[in-house]
């Protein structure tokens, strides 16, 4: 990657999931990188393979049923798969944080948000009692929650939504992560206050100088908040660019999709445009591309063979027969 110094490394990362009724492979061969001070959207529908993806990063893939079967990830040039846990334990929170999507579910009903901040300046930091509660005030402070003092004796119940997001931000900037993944942040919040949050996020990024992996389905948050996007579909990245080269030369019939199903043909009369089907289930995957069966530029390669991944430009890999012209 030219430009910014790369933070994040990804060189043929694959999961596997063992079932009973058989092996998923919830990722495979992925590979991008993040630059410091970037932001990468990573974009693509339900059971694509994103948040898998994330997990994996921190080595939090479930073993069993899941499985790391291959891949490199490089975290200012250090090799995370190869780490022990007590390893990689330290890296998680440290330099690498992560907000997940439904806030009431990371954090924890029955601790007060100073117990639950303070946990990882204990752990990363060794702060003493004192010291926590004020960088915990001083946290809450930076994200924007009014009344820090109070709200760091309240409970996560206490809170609204958007509060509670805020909490979750402030507990993963605590130790000023080099890497911060944001896993659909903005989800369960109601537009006005995913405004804010997105905001803040990009805000504390520049203030910070992190990099930041965004795991969204949402083509308009990528669009006003990411330097590159990477696309994927059924566990495999189908197509990767910078912000402007995906949203005005959009090159996988998938990406095309995405793009026409984000806009809304007015508030009259208009519709929502959808890719046509479904994703395919991980147990009954196509002979050959496993987007042809919902794409309006196949051809009878496209059912035979599994495309590779090529540039089309530089700097533009697509995994797909027709954009890559060899028909």
């Amino acid at each position: 990657m030219t430009g910014p110094t790369p933070v994040l490394e990804i060189e043929g990362l694959s999961v596997e999931f063992r079932t009973a009724r058989g092996v998923v492979r919830a990722v495979d061969d992925l590979s991008f990188s993040i630059g410091e001070g970037e932001t990468v959207g990573l974009v693509g529908e339900s059971g694509s393979g994103k948040s898998t993806a994330a997990l994996a990063l921190l080595r939090l893939v479930s073993d069993p049923p899941g499985r790391i079967t291959a891949g490199r990830v490089r975290l200012d040039g250090r090799e995370l798969l190869s780490l022990s846990d007590p390893q990689i334990r330290k890296v998680r929170g440290r330099q690498v944080a992560m907000i997940f999507q439904d806030p009431m579910m990371a954090l924890n009903p029955v601790f007060t948000v100073e117990r639950q901040i303070g946990e990882v300046l204990r752990l990363h930091l060794g702060l003493s009692k004192r010291e926590i509660f004020a960088e915990v005030v001083e946290l809450l402070r930076l994200v924007g929650v009014p009344a820090p003092e109070e709200r760091a004796r309240q409970y996560p119940h206490n809170l609204s939504g958007g509060m509670r997001q805020r909490v979750m931000i402030a507990m993963a900037l605590a130790c000023r992560p080099r890497l911060l993944i944001a896993d659909e942040p903005t989800t369960a919040l109601d537009v006005t206050v995913q405004a804010q949050v997105l905001e803040l996020i990009q805000s504390l990024k520049e203030k910070l100088g992190m990099a930041v992996l965004l795991i969204t389905h949402n083509l308009g948050i990528v669009a006003e908040t990411a330097h590159r996007v990477v696309v994927m579909y059924t566990g495999q990245k189908v197509e990767e660019g910078t912000v402007t080269e995906i949203f005005d030369d959009p090159r996988h019939p998938y990406t095309r999709g995405l793009l026409e199903a984000a806009k809304w043909e007015g508030a009259e009369g208009g519709a929502l445009r959808e890719i046509p089907g479904v994703v395919p289930s991980p147990f009954e995957m196509p002979k050959g591309c496993s987007f042809h069966p919902r794409c309006g530029d196949v051809i009878p390669r496209c059912r035979q063979a599994l495309p590779l991944l090529a540039d089309v430009a530089p700097g533009r890999p697509v995994r797909c027969f027709v954009a890559q012209g060899d028909v």
